[in-house]
């Protein structure tokens, strides 16, 4: 499972980016956390607000800090 986070590195971003690492080990399942701060990949999501968090290429959430109970949900739910 590959958990995307969109952001050009902001606290915001950051703090996502952390609760998606969070979320992964709460669930136990194998997945690869990674931040993308290029804006064209970014806007190729249709993204234009940040954070935005992606999971296996599905835009989850965008312009906001999602709870780390949202992201197990959707890390289930994609498995």
């Amino acid at each position: 499972m590959i958990i995307e986070v969109l952001g050009p590195g902001c606290p915001k971003c950051t703090k996502t980016y952390e609760l998606a690492k969070q979320a992964a080990t709460n669930t136990g399942v194998e997945a690869e956390v990674v931040k993308i701060s290029d804006l064209n990949a970014i806007t190729n999501y249709g993204v234009m607000i940040t954070p935005a968090l992606v999971i296996n290429g599905k835009v989850k959430i965008a312009g906001r800090i999602p709870k780390v109970e949202d992201i197990e949900k959707w890390i289930t739910e994609e498995k």
